[in-house]
């Protein structure tokens, strides 16, 4: 009798039986071993790797070496966002899942200014609200380096392959990508996926009615139509606030690398060093918001796409920056967060500012907009 085909091996997170050997490996990598070496021990020992390793690799087996599991993988992850939580943000807040179903599969769709924290925070207030936590969506162009490909999929990461530019190519990893969505929530897995692809650099959260046509494609194989195969798959809208912006300088430069000279290369390691900085930085308050599933409104990708921002748009919580940049005089904004925002602002290099201020004022606009739009 022939073994059951893994049809999802090469994209999908590990599972418990894969667990033990890729920590083996994240323990046995020289790379990995230093960066943590670089962001726990001091700076003068990194110059000495046949200290280091031996210590880092002896304080991990102690730590990991028993991890069997995806859920001791959760837990472990839980832990380190809580403190992390605890040191870069004054609170982090949510709202709707109260009205959403613990036993209830999810399909996540958020806006997305964060590489890896965006995906984290919603675990984590799904973590909270004792509800299981989703399997994550992460481009392919995050794992050149092989010590992020294991905790990405330790951590119940699955893969986009981005990098597919062949025709046939493509179909074949969105087909592949479509079906892997589709079962996982058939089997009760919850999926986190942004609603396009990269970060929204200026501030302006618009879903990609591209993504949404990779979600049907699963549903077209089984003929069914697109609005009764989008309410099958329980899209949950999701938007994301930060009080600063991950990042700010960071995707301003790129922007105003991309207005005077058309295009952008990133460097190698820039993902990861914003994956850092996002993490180490000072966030502030954070919101998330939750929407509704969606039932009605979703007749093609395209009115889909609407309804999906119709929702992040309404339930994002604007933060006294996003009222400052958006010029908005009514607002009543505490004097420490206006003084905490302007010495933000004070370091941004000149000619980045405008951009900045965009970046924080988008947000503003877009609600004012969608509210004039609503009382018409």
């Amino acid at each position: 009798m022939s073994e059951c085909v893994d049809k999802y091996a090469d994209i999908r997170p590990y599972n418990d039986d894969e667990v033990a050997d890729s920590v083996a490996r994240l323990i046995a990598d020289n790379a990995f071993v230093d960066v943590i070496a670089k962001y726990n021990l001091p700076r003068f020992l990194s110059y000495f790797p046949f200290i280091t390793r031996p210590l880092v690799r002896q304080q991990l087996r102690k730590k990991w070496g028993n991890t069997q599991s995806v859920e001791q993988v959760q837990q472990e992850v839980a832990s380190y966002l809580n403190k992390l939580i605890t040191r870069t943000t004054s609170e982090v807040t949510f709202s709707g899942l109260d009205k959403l179903d613990p036993k209830q599969a999810y399909l996540f769709i958020s806006n997305h200014r964060d590489i890896v924290l965006d995906p984290a925070l919603v675990n984590w207030g799904l973590f909270k609200h004792n509800m299981p936590t989703v399997r994550i969506a992460i481009g392919d162009n995050l794992l050149q380096i092989p010590y992020i490909t294991e905790l990405m999929r330790l951590n119940k990461s699955f893969i986009v392959k981005r990098s597919a530019k062949a025709p046939k190519e493509m179909l074949k990893a969105l087909s592949q990508l479509s079906a892997y969505i589709y079962d996982s929530l058939s089997e009760g897995h919850s999926i986190w996926i942004a609603q396009k692809e990269g970060r929204a650099k200026d501030g302006f959260d618009q879903t990609d009615p591209a993504l949404l046509k990779m979600l049907q494609l699963q549903g077209r194989k089984q003929k069914k139509e697109f609005a009764d195969y989008v309410r099958e798959l329980k899209i949950v809208p999701v938007s994301i606030s930060y009080q600063y912006e991950p990042c700010a300088i960071a995707k301003a430069k790129e922007l105003y690398h991309k207005q005077h000279h058309g295009q952008y290369v990133k460097q190698q390691g820039e993902d990861i060093a914003s994956i850092v900085e996002g993490f180490s930085t000072a966030k502030g308050h954070v919101h998330l918001a939750f929407g509704e599933p969606i039932e009605s409104g979703c007749e093609s990708p395209e009115e889909l796409a609407k309804t999906i921002d119709q929702q992040i748009v309404d339930s994002f919580f604007l933060h006294p920056g996003n009222y400052i940049a958006g010029g908005c005089k009514q607002a009543v904004i505490d004097k420490k967060d206006a003084e905490a925002f302007n010495a933000r602002l004070a370091k941004v290099p000149e000619e980045l500012k405008p951009l900045v201020l965009a970046m924080y004022a988008k947000p503003f606009h877009r609600k004012a907009e969608l509210s004039t739009s609503e009382s018409d």
